[in-house]
């Protein structure tokens, strides 16, 4: 399935309750191969698609953004991820976005914005947003899930809603024209002038 469907109501609870969790296939730079016949397909057309090639009489597919879903253990998900610091990050890390301006806070959740999985401080003890495809690389034994950015506060996370007003002037302070800009289906942060910008979706972690 699309790493998206973490996002799933269907899905995401039995994630959080470790009864399913993603396979190893992000060794595969996050995306999966499918094999089929090449009978049905002209070599000629595939010679300048980048994700397929053909190979001993079968088209091989790569599918960028799918995973596998699986209750069948396997030993990555065991494997703790090697992190930093807190202030080792905001000092070496790679991301300007981490090294410039360092965690913020979220405006609607008691936690900090973590926006590359690889820039979770290792040493913060409270309550983080990361990026989905952080469950890639999840150890349950390192982290534990503890919610998801999302409307209807399932999880009993948010610490503020926005009101209809505040989501239509939130979107004519960003895209100049009116409409409206859903606030309360992500963690929002306050940035530059004092302005709220969402985030994409996150899942909500803690350190064990």
């Amino acid at each position: 399935m699309q790493l998206n469907a973490i996002t799933y109501k269907e899905v995401f609870p039995k994630i959080k309750n470790n009864e399913i969790w993603l396979g190893a296939s992000y060794f595969n730079g996050g995306a999966a191969y499918f094999v089929g016949s090449a009978k049905l397909y002209d070599p000629k057309k595939m010679s300048n698609e980048k994700n397929a090639y053909i190979k001993d009489g079968k088209l091989y597919w790569r599918v960028n953004g799918v995973r596998w879903y699986t209750n069948i253990e396997h030993g990555r998900r065991h494997q703790p991820l090697v992190l930093m610091s807190e202030a080792d990050n905001i000092k070496f890390s790679r991301h300007k976005e981490v090294k410039n301006y360092g965690y913020s806070h979220y405006d609607n959740y008691d936690a900090i914005e973590v926006p590359f999985v690889d820039s979770i401080p290792v040493d913060f003890n409270g309550v983080m947003g990361v990026p989905i495809s952080f469950l890639d690389k999840y150890c349950p034994e390192q982290f534990e899930i503890v919610g998801m950015c999302e409307n209807e506060d399932l999880y009993g996370l948010k610490t503020k809603f926005y009101t209809t007003i505040e989501c239509k002037e939130a979107y004519y302070i960003k895209f100049g024209k009116k409409g409206t800009y859903d606030l309360n289906a992500s963690g929002v942060l306050l940035v530059g002038d004092g302005h709220l910008e969402k985030v994409y979706q996150r899942i909500l972690i803690k350190r064990k």
